[in-house]
């Protein structure tokens, strides 16, 4: 069941025009591309979630990538960040290989889906509050159909923000509202919500984020949902 309302959730966040910006930015990118992609041809259209229909986890991020999601049509993939991410997730047993590098790769991930609170990719990497709000509810449409899942990760604050609103649209919130930062750990209704350091090469790069630091808040997410170790 979860499978099948996937594949319709996937159906509409590809076919979404409701944003102007977000549309004309993300296929212009598609067009003019970038010199060291310059021969591939561009998803340049919304990125849906990716994952395992039976997740227990839920990894959220912000927006797919410009050269990343935007050029290969699988989130995180294609991209420094991605490439973090996905080593971290092969080291802990969740993805059955340790790059992404093609929606048509073969790569299977088990017990984790990944998503994001805006799925196409802003100029900047800054969607806007309005663009942030009409692109949530197929967030909160995805953890409707991912009925097992307890556990979600949210890479960086705004995916935090955007997790704690879905939180609220699906009838669970939580107050005082609480604070994002790496490491972070609240429960809300059915969920335990963890913060983690979102993998751009702005914090992997300068050590804010560690393999190790993403190995632990992976491996928390793990014995929170009741995964093996």
């Amino acid at each position: 069941m979860a499978a099948r309302d996937l594949a319709g959730i996937r159906r509409d966040i590809v076919a979404c025009r409701a944003c102007p910006r977000l549309v004309e930015w993300r296929e212009r990118v598609a067009r003019e591309k970038t010199a060291r992609f310059a021969d591939q041809e561009y998803w340049g259209r919304p990125v849906p979630g990716f994952g395992d229909p039976a997740a227990r986890i839920a990894v959220v991020g912000l927006a797919p990538a410009a050269h990343g999601g935007n050029r290969t049509g699988r989130i995180f993939t294609g991209d420094r960040s991605g490439d973090f991410l996905y080593t971290a997730l092969h080291r802990a047993g969740l993805s059955s290989r340790p790059q992404s590098v093609s929606r048509h790769d073969g790569l299977q991930l088990r017990g984790v889906y990944l998503a994001s609170v805006n799925r196409c990719a802003p100029p900047r990497n800054r969607p806007t509050p309005e663009e942030r709000d009409t692109c949530l509810p197929y967030l909160v449409q995805e953890l409707r159909a991912l009925d097992r899942v307890r556990t979600v990760a949210a890479l960086g604050a705004f995916a935090w923000d955007g997790v704690l609103r879905a939180f609220a649209t699906l009838g669970h919130r939580v107050r005082p509202r609480p604070v994002f930062g790496h490491g972070a750990e609240v429960v809300i209704g059915p969920y335990t919500l963890l913060g983690c350091f979102h993998p751009s090469q702005q914090n992997t790069f300068t050590g804010k984020l560690t393999p190790s630091m993403l190995d632990s808040v992976l491996a928390r997410a793990k014995v929170v949902a009741g995964l093996p170790s």
